[in-house]
């Protein structure tokens, strides 16, 4: 990976599930909401998720860099814990990458065991350059389905921006952002398993650029 696409992930290894291969991803995440709802919520809370409770660990983002989740709301009780857990997921894996530590504790917290070393590859395509990540990153356009009977396997569809965000390398402080003719926008397709402590974990990450 080039120093001139640290954003876009790398693509993870599909999930060979039938009941997921065959979904029509058409179910949004709900009304529109103001930029960065629920961007930024307390660190360390106890919060209610699929039936159970778990401490959420604490993490800080990265200096200069802002996620602006957008309409990431839902009516239905158990698509917002699984958009909840997934914003999560995302914001552990920015906090990894401005701390430079791959091995952080709050990012095998929020993927499974399956998708914690593709999380850990991402964040070392940024520590392994000494850079991390500063401007802004708009993340909208959720959408999650609920898979199977029993309601503990999902997927979260969403779509990031990349013009306003940028990488910083530590030690010159140069900015890099997409070349020119590059599309800045990237759609990532994920899913997330319920685990017993109530927690949405990731459990695989797909993505293209330029599909949103």
């Amino acid at each position: 990976m080039s120093a001139r696409r640290l954003f876009g992930r790398p693509v993870r290894r599909a999930v060979a599930l039938t009941a997921l291969a065959a979904l029509a991803l058409t179910a949004c995440g709900g009304e529109q909401a103001t930029p960065d709802e629920g961007g930024d919520p307390a660190p360390a809370e106890t919060v209610e998720a699929g039936g159970g409770k778990a401490e959420r660990p604490e993490f800080v983002m990265p200096d200069e860099f802002a996620l602006e989740f957008r309409g990431w709301r839902s009516g239905d009780p158990r698509e917002q814990a699984v958009l909840d857990d997934g914003r999560e997921q995302l914001r552990a894996g920015y906090a990894a990458i401005g701390a430079g530590d791959p091995d952080a504790g709050y990012l095998a917290f929020y993927n499974t065991e399956a998708g914690l070393g593709s999380a850990e590859e991402w964040v070392r395509s940024y520590s392994g350059k000494n850079v991390t990540v500063g401007g802004e990153l708009p993340v909208y356009d959720p959408e999650v389905r609920l898979v199977g009977e029993r309601g503990k396997l999902a997927s979260l569809v969403y779509c990031t921006d990349e013009r306003a965000a940028y990488s910083v390398h530590r030690k010159t402080g140069e900015r890099v952002g997409n070349p020119e003719g590059s599309a800045p926008t990237v759609r990532y397709v994920t899913t997330l398993r319920l685990a017993g402590d109530g927690v949405w974990r990731t459990d695989d990450v797909r993505s293209e650029r330029g599909a949103c």
